[in-house]
């Protein structure tokens, strides 16, 4: 026979409240047992016996038959059962378990998380910031903070510190303007020439471009767009102003008539690899005509192409310092660069380079 219409139901867990521990305290006192009492409250019996235990405590009173005879006590001990006890005996118990995981049994978001962070190199922030703004749904919500703190305590089974890029914000450094011009780069256009739609990032079209280099001769030539953080990354195989100009050339071929539109301005710094501003300006499709602007920073004013000086922290999370850059391939370079335009950004609302730059 089949328990076909079958309705018993598991009842949920539920603590014994202060009500009930009274309840108790007087049902034993008027003589009850523990399966009575339980019976009465709709309990299960261990959980009226484990209660008792806690709350119970001894009491000393006066022996009634008391004498000088030594051997009879002047005092009796008595096990007896006090509500408020077991009350406050259950409420310390609570404060010293702690609390709970945030992320509880969504071991979906906890996967999520450990995946973006560990293995696709995103911070936690913009993981938090990627499940807003994409709408995706799970059993609970985190904040970034919540985050940090749940990998402090090492709630996540496959992710520490270690993952982080950036364990913790540090201070700062107070930076000074420096207005003294490079005495090596006298003829270059100088950073406070820059037109004011470049400097405050209110059109597209304006770069930043730097080297970041390895172990080796080998380097990369990173270029970031001021307004979207676009990123564009060439493999060139030394620190020389030729290669950087190859470069350049190869962009204003692609786009052809309209590089102009694209690579209005050019800032770098006064590396040696830069200082060729007539080169770089002048155009290889049409000899004699300007395509671009090329400005310098200021001597010792990273801060100044600050896109670029953060675009290039990213960079280092696949790329460290000391490695060989002429062991990578193109590929490898490529997947930087697509990774860089997609990484969700809090200062666009969690959206990416490239939606910023197809929009703009």
């Amino acid at each position: 026979m089949g328990y076909v219409h079958d309705n018993t139901q598991k009842k949920k867990w539920k603590q014994l409240n202060e009500k009930e521990r009274y309840k108790i305290e007087a049902l034993l006192k008027a003589g009850f047992k523990a399966k009575e009492i339980a019976e009465q409250l709709g309990r299960d019996r261990r959980t009226i016996e484990r209660e008792i235990r806690r709350g119970t405590v001894i009491q000393r009173r006066e022996n009634p038959y008391a004498s000088r005879n030594p051997k009879v006590k002047d005092y009796l001990d008595e096990y007896v059962y006090l509500a408020d006890v077991g009350q406050r005996r259950a409420e310390e118990n609570a404060r010293n378990k702690g609390r709970g995981l945030k992320i509880g049994h969504d071991h979906r978001l906890a996967r999520y998380i450990e995946k973006r962070i560990k293995e696709d190199k995103l911070s936690p922030d913009a993981v938090i910031g990627e499940i807003k703004e994409k709408g995706l749904k799970f059993e609970i919500e985190l904040c970034t903070k919540t985050v940090y703190n749940m990998i402090d305590r090492g709630d996540f089974l496959n992710l520490t510190n270690k993952d982080l890029p950036v364990k913790s914000k540090k201070k700062k450094r107070k930076y000074r303007r420096v207005r003294k011009v490079s005495l090596k780069n006298i003829k270059g256009r100088s950073i406070e020439e820059r037109p004011e739609a470049a400097e405050k990032r209110e059109e597209i079209g304006h770069w930043e471009m730097d080297i970041v280099v390895g172990s080796t001769k080998a380097c990369l030539l990173v270029m970031t767009e001021r307004k979207s953080r676009k990123e564009l990354i060439f493999k060139i195989p030394s620190k020389h102003q030729k290669h950087v100009k190859e470069v350049i050339d190869k962009l204003e071929k692609k786009y052809k008539g309209r590089f102009k539109e694209y690579f209005k301005s050019i800032t770098m710094d006064n590396g040696s690899e830069f200082l060729d501003s007539e080169g770089l300006e002048r155009s290889c499709i049409k000899p004699g005509e300007k395509r671009t602007e090329c400005y310098y920073a200021h001597p010792y004013s990273a801060w100044e192409r600050g896109s670029n000086e953060n675009a290039n922290k990213l960079i280092r999370r696949f790329i460290p310092k000391g490695t060989d850059i002429g062991k990578l391939t193109q590929r490898d370079i490529k997947r930087i660069e697509l990774w860089m335009n997609n990484y969700p950004r809090r200062i666009f609302g969690y959206k990416t380079a490239n939606d910023i730059y197809k929009s703009a």
